[in-house]
């Protein structure tokens, strides 16, 4: 029942609003803390690894490259004054669609499912580097390497037993339930 807890915590979002204000310290260091400062950013983090090891074979690590190369590409977009519409409300379709394939344990061809995460990760990308132009590179790199872990963590958790997958598929269903409610509610 604690891993239960502990995974539905892990997946249930907070509004997409983790990028206001701008307020960042810039640095390898802070990048590498922002991923583990607040739940949206590690439901959607533990989701794409989780979905990811749910769907098994190449995806296993084809999803997680796809969604960091895609945030790669986010991030210099915003750090060089690219600007995409709407960012904030395709941020939080993904924490919705992620949680909806975690849950539903989708199975996608890997190049569609790659595609997809990879504009999911440009999103994400683009957020924190709109806000730190300028300083970005550092806060990026360390940015990415956390979400590398908690890609590795979600692919570590759908690994295990049966139970654990079961816990984890619930989570990310509750996870989209929430995130509706934000959307809805906000």
């Amino acid at each position: 029942m604690r891993g239960l807890l502990i995974l539905a915590a892990l997946l249930a979002p907070l509004p997409a609003l983790a990028h206001p204000g701008g307020d960042h310290v810039h640095g390898v260091a802070a990048g590498f803390l922002h991923p583990l400062a607040g739940l949206d950013h590690l439901a959607a983090m533990v989701a794409v690894g989780a979905w990811a090891g749910l769907t098994g074979g190449r995806a296993r690590w084809a999803l997680p490259l796809a969604f960091l190369g895609g945030a790669a590409a986010g991030g210099m977009m915003g750090a060089t004054g690219v600007a995409l519409p709407m960012v904030e409300a395709g941020i939080l379709a993904s924490v919705i669609v992620l949680g909806v394939l975690v849950g539903a344990a989708a199975r996608l061809p890997t190049l569609p499912g790659a595609a997809l995460l990879a504009v999911f990760g440009v999103l994400h990308g683009h957020a924190h580097g709109t806000e730190l132009a300028g300083g970005a590179l550092g806060f990026g790199l360390g940015a990415l390497g956390a979400t590398a872990l908690l890609h590795g963590l979600g692919v570590t958790l759908s690994a295990g037993s049966d139970r654990t997958r079961v816990a984890l598929r619930f989570a990310g269903a509750a996870a989209s339930v929430a995130a509706l409610l934000v959307a809805v509610g906000g």
